[in-house]
Formats: structure tokens, C-alpha cells, sequence
């Protein structure tokens, strides 16, 4: 019989769906629901089987989205109530250093999510908004918060505490959390499984490469290193973002350039990275614009490359040993000339790439054979890797 998992991810103008059938590891269907409150939604609903559906019209709330969902369902499929629900999954940005794991969703935990909101003000209030609608829409089922942060928490201290006052820091909860921890979950665990050797036995680097990009070190199938931070603007440089600078380039920007606290939350955030470098924040764009010889968008790849370099050489050191390396999202599944970049000048160390099979597509190995690191390109499945873990809590 079939089992499957509804797999939320509640933005706050925007509601992600995805039917997972959890042990064909496949979507039964998914949609999405943006510009929720705004004069015209766009909602899309797709299934195998049927003609992809597609509206605008005005939905006002995360609980009218939910409603035109469930009228997808009932009049396109699949039925839900044949697809073997079994439970409700939902992606929570910020777990903080409480939850370390999937957690079935009471009362409690949603008052939990909320007190957490400050270390998420973007992320979590909607998170939470989109849980409190799919209790009211799906009341008979389980509702499962698995958080972005919960894979990262078993980083030791020497990495995740900031070396400022101490009680500063426990009093307003600021230490390193990291994100993409579904992605870099799921990842860790396919390459182990592609190397053909248990996860307690691997050690291997993760990189999450998309709009917004982390890497991870992971050992025995948990991390130990990440480039996110506190937030996820620290790290890599990223779509919008800047990844890691100066601390000192925010008092200069305010005391110099007389820009307000927000006002650089939202150059850091929104118009930095490759954005801020060359006008777009699309790596396909930027891309292109390099291979047509523009000045400026040579220099970001470059940029990009280098803070990669940088990062995967801190990871060998901090592994001590590793097996492989895995690119997914985005721009890590499909753009070689990034790969090729990031990890070019490495055969030193051990990372010899194979340029025919890193112009390839799909899951696959692109390291050269005999490189004593292996190096993959291993396709994310965020929304297989939620659905896996609420089946596993609800079967207890």
C-alpha cells in the first residue's frame, strides 16, 4: 500500500506543496500557490497523468490557499484519501538549539517556532502561518516541523560559538546554526550510498549550490562544519547575498556612507552577491555574460571560485580525511564551468576532475578515475528527505 507524506513549505506571501509517495521515493503530485494577500495569486497544481493546471485569481490568506489546493486534489487527483496519507510535513527555517530532530507539532512546539522568530523574522513567522492553516485543513493527520537548522547541531562548540562575550551571546541566542540541513542531509547520505559504504564510514563535503548556497563537512552522516551562520547570509557568496565580510563594512556603511541598520540588512541580503557584482543574481545570466568576455562578470566567477576554493580546503582540513565531494541545488546540478572553477588547481590535494563527465548531466561521478576524492554531482530531494523523516517519526 501506498504511503505518502503532504510536504509544506509555507513562505509569507507564497505555499510550496509537494504528495510524496515516501517509499517509491517519488512526488504524486506538487504546486505552488504565490503572491497569497496580493490583488492576483497565481496558483499551479501538477500530477502525473493530468494537464497541468494553472490560475489567477485572488485568495487572500495561507487558508484559502490551502482551500484551492484540496479542490485541486478533488478535481484533478491524486485523491488523497487512496494516496495512503500518513501524515503532514513541514519545512521550519529556524529550529534554533532546541530541536535536533523532526518533531511532531503540538500546541507547545508551534509556541516554540514563535519564540524563535527572532532569529528568522523572514522565515519562521510564515513557517508558522503556514503550519496553524494545514492543522485547521488536515486536522486528522500528524503535522511534522523538521527544521533546516536540526541536521547542524551536532557541530562542536569550537565551530559554532563566536568568539564575543559570552553572556552577550547566551542571552540572545547568537551562535552558528546553519541552513540547507534537509539538502545537506539527503546529499551525505545518497553519496554514501553511491560509494557503496555505510554513512558511519564516510566523510565527505557537501556543497549546496543555488540562489542561496552553504557547504558542509559531514562525518559519519553528521556535520561538523558549515558556512552558514547565525543567519543564512554568512558563507558563500551567494544570488542576493554577500556571504562572509568584514564586520567592520557594516560600522563604516553607517557611520560613513550614513546608511540605516535596515538599509544594509537589505544591500547585504537583497542586492549583493552576484546581483551587486553584475546587475543580475542569475548564475545562467552571469554565466553567459562571462563567456562573452564581460569584464565584470569574469571577475564575479572568479570571486565565486575563490571563496569555494577556500572553503572546500578548509573542509579537507577539518575532515582530517575525505572520501568525496557532492555538488547539488541549482547551480551545483548544472553548471560545470562553477564546478570546474571551484575545484580547479585541487589535484594536490587529491581532486582530480574528469572534464568530459562534469559536462554531463544527471547523477553522476565527475571526478577522474583514480582520484583518490571522489567527486559527484548528486541531484537534492529536500521534500523526499522531510517526507522520509515524518514517516519515520509517525511509524514510531
Amino acid at each position: 500500500m501506498t504511503r505518502s507524506v503532504f510536504v509544506i513549505n509555507a513562505g509569507s506571501s507564497s505555499l510550496k506543496y509537494q504528495l510524496v509517495d515516501v517509499d517509491a521515493g517519488t512526488a504524486l503530485a506538487s504546486g505552488i500557490v504565490e503572491r497569497i494577500g496580493e490583488t492576483a495569486a497565481v496558483a499551479k497544481h501538477e500530477a502525473p497523468g493530468i494537464e497541468p493546471v494553472r490560475e489567477e485569481r485572488v485568495i487572500t490568506d495561507h487558508g484559502k490557499a490551502f482551500g484551492w489546493v484540496l479542490r485541486q486534489f478533488e478535481a484533478h487527483g491524486p485523491a488523497l484519501e487512496e494516496a495512503g496519507l500518513v501524515g503532514v510535513g513541514h519545512r521550519v527555517v529556524q529550529g534554533g538549539a532546541r530541536f535536533d530532530r523532526a518533531v511532531l507539532v503540538d500546541d507547545d512546539v508551534a509556541a516554540q517556532i514563535d519564540d524563535l522568530s527572532p532569529l528568522a523574522p523572514l522565515h519562521n513567522p510564515a513557517n508558522l502561518q503556514g503550519i496553524r492553516s494545514a492543522r485547521a485543513t488536515f486536522p486528522g493527520y500528524p503535522h511534522v516541523a523538521v527544521f533546516d537548522t536540526a541536521f547542524h547541531l551536532t557541530i562542536p562548540p569550537a565551530a559554532h560559538r563566536y568568539a564575543i562575550d559570552a553572556q552577550v551571546a547566551a542571552e540572545h541566542r547568537i551562535r552558528k546554526y546553519g541552513f540547507h540541513g534537509t539538502s545537506h542531509q539527503f546529499v551525505s547520505r545518497r553519496l554514501a550510498e553511491l560509494l557503496g559504504r555505510p554513512i558511519e564510514d564516510v566523510s565527505s563535503i557537501v556543497l549546496h549550490l543555488g540562489n542561496g548556497a552553504s557547504a558542509t563537512a559531514v562525518r559519519g552522516g553528521r556535520s561538523v562544519e558549515t558556512s552558514m551562520g547565525m543567519t543564512p547570509l554568512a558563507g558563500l557568496v551567494m544570488g542576493t547575498r554577500s556571504g562572509d565580510i568584514d564586520p567592520g563594512v557594516v560600522f563604516h556603511l553607517h557611520r560613513v556612507a550614513g546608511l540605516s541598520v535596515d538599509e544594509i540588512d537589505v544591500l547585504l541580503n537583497k542586492r549583493s552577491g552576484l546581483l551587486g557584482l553584475t546587475g543580475t543574481g542569475d548564475m545562467r545570466d552571469v554565466q553567459q555574460a562571462a563567456d562573452a568576455g564581460i569584464p565584470r562578470a569574469v571577475e564575479a566567477l572568479e570571486i565565486v571560485a575563490h571563496r569555494l576554493r577556500g572553503t572546500i580546503g578548509a573542509y579537507l582540513a577539518h575532515l582530517g580525511r575525505t572520501d568525496a565531494i557532492a555538488f547539488t541545488a541549482g547551480v551545483g546540478e548544472n553548471a560545470a564551468p562553477v564546478r570546474a572553477a571551484a575545484l580547479a588547481g585541487l589535484e594536490g590535494l587529491g581532486i582530480v576532475l574528469d572534464p568530459e563527465r562534469n559536462a554531463g548531466r544527471g547523477e553522476r561521478r565527475i571526478s577522474a578515475d583514480g582520484s583518490p576524492i571522489e567527486v559527484w554531482v548528486v541531484p537534492t530531494q529536500e521534500e523526499l528527505e522531510i517526507a522520509r523523516q515524518v514517516a519515520a517519526l509517525v511509524d514510531g
